[in-house]
């Protein structure tokens, strides 16, 4: 009787993580998300930067509510069983949707997304997104389950999330997917580090985008061997124009840095 017994919870457990399972694979398809992305996100300067139709995105935004209930209908013990990379592609993928899902709550009336906050709440703080079983903010997205409680410790992130402003990275016109994950991150950083309007190396400092200055510490936790940013920029050293004695001179902490200013401007097409 025992051995029936332990064996139905065996079967029981077994049938439980395969529906887990089934349903995680089942719920996470970012095609709808990589559709509207490659129809409405105009490429530039081969992709170093990128301009958004919300217009485009208006008329479709249909297709994103239905992408953002399929977002919102995964569990938190289902995404708890997906591999590291698909997790991580899930929740950059929800923060850059939910992103243009609160530019269109008021677009075109507005000019930065800084405008859809107030005196007392910044537009990142407003819980208003229903993901993982609760409501929650675009900041508690970033900064609690992308860079807290060092799950991931991936600092390429910070060229993926999107926070609809010209300063940031670009949005890319693709959808982010576990099984390219490591690719897809790489081609950001690089990206970014090439665009020139955002980091480049003059008159002997090497000015860079404010990003590096707010999450500094998180390019100084050992990714790659990199304990410091310096260290950190030193591994793209070509795409940031530096010679192999810039180079050098910049992972020893020789090379001095200038923050820039950041654009809030709304990264909107003409």
């Amino acid at each position: 009787m025992r051995t029936i017994f332990f064996t139905l919870v065996s079967l029981f457990t077994l049938f439980t993580l395969h529906s887990l399972v089934s349903q995680a694979t089942a719920a996470v398809d970012h095609s709808p998300w990589d559709r509207l992305l490659n129809t409405h996100v105009r490429v530039l300067d081969q992709g170093r930067a990128t301009q958004v139709d919300y217009s485009g995105f208006s008329r479709d935004r249909q297709q994103l509510t239905a992408y953002l209930h399929q977002l919102q209908g995964l569990s938190r013990e289902a995404f708890e069983h997906l591999s590291a990379p698909e997790q991580l592609a899930f929740l950059i993928n929800a923060y850059n949707a939910w992103t243009v899902e609160l530019i269109l709550s008021r677009y075109p009336d507005l000019r930065s997304i800084r405008e859809l906050g107030s005196f007392f709440q910044s537009p990142w703080k407003k819980a208003f997104i229903p993901l993982l079983g609760k409501k929650r903010s675009l900041d508690e997205i970033e900064h609690e389950l992308i860079r807290g409680n060092g799950r991931y410790r991936e600092p390429r992130i910070h060229f993926a999330v999107n926070c609809a402003s010209i300063g940031c990275p670009a949005l890319q016109a693709a959808a982010y997917q576990g099984a390219r994950l490591e690719e897809q991150l790489e081609e950001s950083t690089r990206l970014f580090l090439q665009d020139r309007s955002r980091n480049r190396f003059r008159q002997g400092i090497l000015e860079l985008s404010a990003i590096f200055r707010w999450y500094r510490s998180d390019f100084e936790q050992g990714w790659r061997g990199a304990d410091s940013l310096g260290q950190f920029l030193a591994l793209y050293a070509s795409e940031l124009g530096l010679s192999p004695g810039e180079q050098s001179r910049l992972a020893a902490g020789e090379l001095p840095l200038r923050f820039l200013d950041y654009d809030w401007h709304l990264n909107d097409t003409p």
